[in-house]
């Protein structure tokens, strides 16, 4: 079998390999998973350049989003079978362990994973398009339901531009019942993202104050949440409304301005860290998808061998919605 391995974090892509291993067995309590399709998320790029905020082991197998089919078990495993279709949890069983980081990841061709962490792909989904979920799908779901008030139906929800999180969270908030206003950087994209079901845009290269915007667009009461992947809570406090939510998902613009404690005061609203979510949101988020026949956004599939490849063409800024890597010999678009 075949392996890819960074040789430490913040190697880049010169320090990605690819090598050849005997199969690995699973021991007790786990799973070996013959790994169809994985995923890129701003996470990897943060593990290759060496500011993730979690440890990652040197030689680590990387890529925390996966999903295939169980090929063996290992003693004592109740749950899944071999022969179903599965993805895993970002985190393992132990606290704070990661897959991609302190955990070997997916970017492999067998995977021996801890059965607790397993959890069945929808029905209607593909490998391709199951593999896009366990980071950043959990994520935008986490961010809309994973606090006390949750998105009800009339609320309005800002995402911000069309990265994983935010089209997931479009997708899922819609479902929910919400108004979504969107915000992005261009007309072509602004289209594709009313096509996705968003009910207002705001392109922030011609409307810089989308905060203001969002205000008008609401008749002046703001937003009842703000999911926030870019790090500009100073205009995302600003946008939302009197005791509403921010999820704060991470920080992809890197230039935010300060936060004014007195504006976030004034606000009243909460301003909550979101880093993934657990099983219980993951499995969750898939009752829903599957309620909805809800599918990911891919912009491109790469195979197995070229996936120094697919790492340049995400870093590069360019793909709207999931870049995929397929598993090595996997048949495309089982579902």
């Amino acid at each position: 079998m075949r392996s890819y391995h960074l040789s430490h974090s913040g190697a880049g892509l010169a320090g990605l390999t690819v090598r050849t291993h005997d199969a690995p067995v699973p021991g007790p309590g786990q799973a070996l998973v013959a790994v169809r399709a994985t995923s890129l998320s701003h996470r990897e790029l943060l593990v290759l350049e060496g500011s993730y905020v979690l440890p990652v082991k040197p030689d680590v197998v990387p890529v925390s989003d996966g999903a295939g089919e169980v090929v063996a078990l290992g003693p004592g495993v109740e749950g899944p079978a071999v022969g179903d279709r599965v993805m895993a949890t970002l985190f393992g069983v132990e606290h704070l362990a990661q897959r991609g980081g302190s955990l070997d990841g997916m970017l492999t061709e067998l995977a021996v994973v801890d059965a607790d962490s397993l959890v069945p792909v929808p029905a209607h989904l593909s490998y391709e398009e199951a593999a896009t979920l366990p980071c950043v799908a959990v994520t935008a779901w986490n961010a809309l339901t994973g606090d006390a008030a949750g998105v009800r139906p009339g609320d309005t929800v800002v995402v911000q531009g069309s990265g994983g999180v935010s089209l997931f969270a479009l997708g899922f908030a819609k479902a929910l019942g919400a108004r979504v206003i969107a915000t992005t950087g261009g007309p072509g994209k602004a289209v594709r993202l009313r096509g996705l079901g968003a009910d207002e845009v705001i392109d922030y290269r011609a409307t810089p104050d989308w905060a203001a915007e969002v205000r008008r667009l609401t008749s002046g009461r703001g937003a009842d949440r703000v999911v926030d992947v870019a790090g500009i809570l100073h205009d995302s406090v600003r946008a939302v409304a009197l005791a509403g939510t921010i999820a704060c998902v991470g920080f992809v613009g890197r230039t935010a301005e300060p936060l004014d404690p007195r504006a976030l005061f004034a606000s009243g609203a909460t301003v909550r860290a979101v880093a993934v979510g657990s099983r219980a949101q993951f499995t969750a988020m898939n009752e829903v998808i599957a309620e909805h026949g809800l599918r990911p956004v891919i912009d491109r599939v790469f195979p197995f061998e070229d996936a120094p490849g697919a790492y340049a063409y995400y870093a590069g800024g360019t793909s709207f919605g999931k870049v995929v890597i397929q598993g090595a010999g996997s048949p495309a678009g089982i579902g």
